[in-house]
């Protein structure tokens, strides 16, 4: 379930902002709401993997205190483009674990993937609030991470746009009234195609969303409908509800971005434009709300809703996510290592678009079933799968 604390403290002071993975989509977008907003938020952090120019041109404009590279080999480039301007420089993950640490008012969490789970874990443990767009973190550690938010008093905050809509219209003072919660899928850029059209697709096809503007991994999730089964994992660990009281509901326009269904046959939906800046919004300045320049929602020029149940054939990613969440222990662990070498090599052009969810599952039909007692365990799973996935990849001509 979502942390909330029992008193909200009015600061008068400008909000104290890390981001990491601030080059990334949701990262970019986050200092394009700092940029519009320059009193309200101060830039204390900013992390990225490896990519330097972007970092260092950020870095300049929002002055934080460090800039931190993932990748140790980028650092004398960082170095040498950050020469002078009084930023602390820094490279390696444990950099970026230290970045995650600093005392501030938010976090966004948004490192794509499995590398976001330490620097998330490590904001946590400050007892800060988290913006968390990294739905990893939940995925492959969600009891432990919400065991972790609890101790320390920490807040999580989602930023995906389903889970915030849910965030936004679900009554936690009475769960027991809710009767279900329906995540809203686009159904991405093959919804209509047959499997024999997905079998051909190119990478490049793959990566382009008909309607957001996401990095390549998260695009090829959205394409299999992957993102979907991690993020029906996520709100099984966000939300005071069962597995079977979460569906996912295939609807194109992507303007309903979830809905909460209520015993009394009410059915409470947030709605917007397909523009991430308005859940990253609500998640930078909760309990308030600011302006943000996403686009205005017109229903009238839209004019037509449609919805669609997912087809399992063809989008088999939904029914393994949902198999590792009922399975449970280091299942979910699995699950999402083994996407994303799949994806990876997918991107690489090393294996088809089908063979993405094969390798997944065959990496969970191989992997023992074990529980998941400490962050030590989640790690050994998630090399464990890696590997799996790896050797699946290497007899992936089988497949095809």
């Amino acid at each position: 379930m979502v942390v909330i604390p029992a008193k909200l403290k009015p600061k008068a002071a400008a909000k104290r902002v890390t981001v990491l993975g601030s080059t990334g989509s949701v990262g970019c977008n986050t200092l394009d709401l700092v940029r519009h907003h320059r009193d309200a938020f101060v830039v204390e952090a900013i992390t990225a993997n490896r990519n330097v120019a972007l970092l260092a041109r950020q870095a300049l404009e929002f002055r934080p205190a460090v800039a931190v590279v993932a990748d140790p080999t980028r650092y004398a480039a960082l170095r040498e483009a950050l020469s002078g301007s009084g930023i602390e420089v820094a490279a390696g993950p444990n950099a970026v674990v230290e970045a995650a640490g600093r005392p501030v008012d938010f976090v966004m969490a948004s490192i794509v993937g499995a590398a976001g789970l330490q620097p998330t874990l490590s904001a946590v443990r400050r007892g800060t609030t988290v913006g968390l767009a990294n739905k990893e973190c939940l995925v492959c550690a969600g009891d432990l991470m919400v065991a972790e938010v609890r101790a320390h008093g920490a807040t999580l905050l989602p930023v995906d746009s389903e889970h915030s809509a849910i965030f936004q219209v679900f009554d936690f003072e009475r769960p027991e009234k809710v009767d279900r919660i329906i995540l809203t899928a686009s159904g991405g850029p093959f919804r209509t195609k047959s499997l024999d059209e997905m079998r051909r697709v190119t990478t490049a096809e793959a990566v382009a969303h008909p309607n957001w503007d996401m990095g390549a991994k998260i695009s090829v999730d959205s394409a299999t409908m992957m993102n979907k089964g991690l993020e029906l994992i996520e709100a099984y660990h966000l939300f005071p509800v069962g597995e079977h009281q979460i569906d996912i509901l295939v609807h194109p326009q992507s303007v309903i971005h979830s809905l909460v269904s209520y015993i009394d046959g009410s059915v409470l939906a947030q709605l917007g434009a397909p523009d991430m800046r308005t859940p990253i919004g609500y998640a930078l300045a909760w309990p308030d709300r600011i302006a943000t320049p996403a686009p205005r929602l017109a229903l009238e020029e839209i004019g037509t809703l449609t919805f669609e149940c997912p087809d399992p054939i063809r989008f088999p990613a939904l029914r393994l996510a949902r198999h590792a969440l009922k399975e449970g222990g280091a299942a979910p662990t699995y699950l999402n290592a083994a996407n994303e070498v799949a994806v990876q090599q997918f991107l690489e052009d090393r294996i088809g678009f089908l063979d993405i969810a094969r390798v997944v599952e065959g990496t969970l039909e191989r992997a023992p079933r074990v529980s998941l007692r400490n962050l030590d365990d989640v790690a050994d799973a998630d090399v464990l799968a890696r590997r799996l996935a790896e050797e699946l990849v290497a007899v992936t001509p089988q497949f095809s």
